[in-house]
């Protein structure tokens, strides 16, 4: 009897220790999520800087500078609250820099931390991201080593650089953001994933750019792995920035190897009471079907106005149905791959789907001539012609590019004419043919382009005939090209040459960007190639 009292005693001198706890220093606030692999982060009170990540029982958080928005809010009001098997943290900067509020939602026996970001206003920086900076994993998914940098010589500005042979660069490990669904460092053997995860269509609602921007995701420097959630910047930023609740998007400890992003229910993000978060119960749905672009190609619907965007794309038959969008009116755009081919206004209803179809319409996809060729197709990329395959994951520099300067071209062959004219490195592109006969008509030589640096755009010479010098194009205020960019404004350059210009026999068209700007070597100007057509 004596001994059951004394164990009752010592009993309730003990605190149960069950599911997820925060433990609280001056300091910082520490989560153990009761994970069974075993997951710790450490938050700092004055700042929200994680200052520690531990996955099974390894420490992973770079010590000598912490994870965070941007490089850091400075400083931050943090507190946390409680609502059923979650913990949520909040951090609100409201300084010179930064107007936003950040959430970290932590949930029981979990390996993740799902997050949130709200913005009045965009960072001072001009840009906005997440970044985790980890020890211990220096291999990258699903783009292998294209932007491990760790020893190399910079080449072009501060990231671009020559590890061996190879340029490497963070810029090449981007994708498309409606693909771009997981990412990870992780060890050299796999056995630990360290993810971002975009669970669905919220992630990149407030983002900017559209369903074929890319940034920056992955860059293993030497020191640590930079792991970092793009919201949204100004690499080869075509349309204005949306402020407002970002996400939730997710960051995942996995064992088990790469997640997949349908694993992750962020539903319970309507439940949470967070500022700006709009959830089920405010949006509607898009479905119809499109036509008008050809079944050879992806196709894809995007939905935009100042405030959100989304996208999705079409089952085989071209039907498709939208993400779930805040209610409002928006423009929606068709494209075949990233080619635009339409646009139409519809309206968003909370709690009702909206049928709307939409066809093609322009007339590079829809106009009725006869081609005479045609290099490239109008999927708003530049593949099929040289050095598309490899200029995602290297620098135009890098020797395994082949010549950019193959010289006369036959019309037949685009893959060895240059995806890229550069006024320093590669102008004066010559395309050749043949005609049986002479063309007694008016003819159209038809330069798409997906993107412009520094002013360049293409003036084309049909035998001796110039066409006209065309208007500089919207300026991007980035670097493109050497970034692994290729997507821009997608600009179209038509010229009509007069009846008798094509003639029985060789013709040649020649390409010269021109530009009222200069520079050197693969930043003088230039445009990326989608497609070259001459028809009548």
């Amino acid at each position: 009897m004596l001994c059951l009292k004394a164990l009752a005693a010592l009993s309730a001198c003990i605190v149960p220790v069950l599911g997820i706890t925060v433990s609280t220093t001056d300091a910082s606030y520490t989560v153990d999520t009761g994970s069974s692999y075993g997951f710790t982060a450490t938050v700092s009170r004055s700042s929200g800087d994680i200052t520690s990540l531990n996955f099974y029982g390894t420490e992973y958080q770079y010590s000598s500078t912490y994870s965070h928005i941007a490089s850091g809010l400075g400083s931050a009001t943090v507190s946390y609250t409680t609502s059923g098997d979650y913990v949520i943290f909040q951090c609100i900067a409201d300084n010179d820099d930064f107007d936003l509020t950040h959430y970290m939602v932590f949930a029981d026996a979990s390996s993740s931390i799902y997050m949130g970001t709200y913005t009045v206003s965009e960072p001072a920086i001009g840009e906005l991201r997440y970044i985790f900076r980890l020890t211990g994993l220096t291999e990258a998914y699903p783009n292998g080593n294209v932007s491990y940098t760790a020893g190399g010589t910079a080449v072009e500005g501060s990231d671009v650089f020559l590890v061996g042979d190879e340029t490497r660069s963070k810029f090449y490990s981007s994708e498309r953001f409606i693909d771009d669904d997981v990412y990870c460092a992780t060890t050299t053997d796999a056995s630990i994933h360290a993810c971002f995860v975009r669970p669905n269509s919220q992630a990149t609602e407030k983002s900017s750019g559209g369903p074929f921007f890319r940034d920056i995701d992955l860059n293993y420097g030497g020191d640590y792995h930079s792991v970092t959630y793009y919201m949204n910047s100004n690499h080869v930023q075509t349309e204005s920035y949306r402020q407002g609740f970002h996400g939730p998007y997710v960051f995942s400890f996995s064992r088990s190897g790469v997640p997949k992003a349908s694993d992750y229910d962020v539903s319970f993000f309507d439940d949470l009471d967070l500022t700006g978060y709009i959830g089920a119960s405010g949006r509607g749905y898009v479905s119809g079907t499109a036509s008008g672009v050809s079944t050879d190609f992806p196709t894809v619907v995007h939905w935009y106005n100042d405030d959100y965007q989304a996208w999705a794309y079409t089952a085989s038959s071209r039907t498709f149905s939208s993400p779930a969008l805040v209610a409002g009116t928006y423009t929606m755009a068709l494209y075949q791959d990233e080619f635009l081919a339409a646009t139409a206004t519809v309206d968003v209803t909370a709690g009702l789907t909206t049928t709307a179809n939409i066809a093609a319409t322009n007339t590079a996809l829809t106009g009725s001539h006869t081609t005479v060729f045609q290099m490239g197709d109008y999927d708003g990329q530049p593949t099929g012609f040289l050095n598309a395959d490899k200029q995602l994951r290297m620098h135009p520099s890098d020797s395994r590019m082949s010549n950019w300067n193959p010289g006369t071209v036959a019309s037949t062959v685009a893959s060895a004419f240059p995806m890229a004219i550069f006024t320093d490195v590669n102008n004066g592109q010559v395309i050749s043919f043949s005609l049986d006969s002479s063309i007694g008509s008016d003819a159209t030589p038809r330069i798409a382009t997906t993107l412009a640096y520094a002013g360049g755009r293409p003036q084309a010479s049909v035998n001796d005939y110039a066409c006209a010098a065309p208007s500089a194009p919207t300026a991007i205020d980035s670097r493109g090209v050497t970034r692994g960019a290729y997507r821009g404004r997608g600009d179209v350059y038509d010229c009509t040459i007069p009846s008798g210009t094509l003639t029985s026999g060789d013709n040649t068209i020649t390409i010269n960007v021109i530009s009222g700007s200069s520079g050197s070597d693969y930043l003088s100007p230039s445009v990326i190639l989608d497609a070259i057509e001459l028809f009548y």
